[in-house]
């Protein structure tokens, strides 16, 4: 993994992004720390051009997105759209809402709207990910959720953005599952996982937790990853602050 493949997901921010001014200040902040890519999420709204232009004055590219789950598999044509305005191959269902995954239907039913969305997105030489939470470690008999979405589903119609942090909370093994999507893997969300003195799970920065990131980094790139996506979903100061804390430990310590 080099430097430059790794980026902030900017839902980590999503507090210091609800006008186009907040956004422009705050993408000032990360390309300043040295990210020179972000994931595109929980902003306030700005178009598209708009966007460009802040990303392209500080030297960043975004790298990837998520579009509204709802959107995405009902309005595929709409993030196409968004996707080429934005100069961006990837975007990612980001979250299961409204899905029953005790219902075999409704699991059935997300399969089969992300296998129609993503074959749509590909004709038009983009990519739809799936991003994962704890939810899709349930098991429908021998098989975890996330397993059938990715069997009832192509690799060309879905691609994987495995979240460390989830793969953990929910269970699963975070380097296992970085095999299991070799070649469909181009997206992973760098997420560490710690246990408080409370004893409840909780983020945090990179290098903080428990997570074991020499292996995982490696795991992801054998897989075929491309961006290395720093998040955190909530932080204990200023969220810019543990982006940082995040990307100087990944600086020191896990770039080759």
């Amino acid at each position: 993994m080099k430097i430059e493949n790794v980026a902030a997901q900017l839902f980590t921010c999503r507090d210091l992004l609800k006008t186009p001014t907040d956004i422009a200040h705050t993408l000032k902040r990360l390309r300043k720390i040295g990210y020179q890519a972000v994931q595109v999420s929980g902003m306030g709204p700005i178009a598209e051009e708009e966007l460009n232009a802040i990303l392209d004055g500080e030297g960043l590219i975004c790298c990837a997105t998520h579009e509204s789950g709802e959107t995405i598999l009902n309005n595929p044509a709409k993030v196409i759209e968004r996707l080429q305005k934005l100069r961006c191959k990837y975007t990612a269902y980001p979250f299961p809402g409204g899905v029953d995954f005790g219902k075999p239907a409704s699991v059935a039913e997300l399969i089969g709207g992300l296998q129609r969305s993503g074959t749509a997105l590909a004709e038009a030489g983009l990519v739809l990910c799936y991003h994962n939470h704890n939810h899709e470690f349930r098991k429908v008999g021998s098989q975890t959720i996330l397993e059938l979405i990715y069997q009832g589903t192509t690799p060309e119609a879905l691609q994987g953005e495995i979240d460390t942090f989830w793969v953990q909370y929910g269970g699963g093994d975070n380097v296992e599952w970085c095999e299991r999507l070799k070649g469909r893997l181009p997206l992973i969300h760098l997420k560490d996982y710690m246990t408080t003195s409370e004893n409840k799970h909780a983020f945090c920065e990179i290098g903080a937790g428990n997570l074991n990131f020499s292996r995982i980094i490696p795991a992801a790139e054998a897989a075929g990853c491309e961006w290395f996506i720093v998040e955190q979903d909530t932080c204990p100061g200023d969220p810019v602050d543990s982006l940082e804390q995040s990307f100087r430990y990944i600086q020191e310590n896990l770039v080759s």
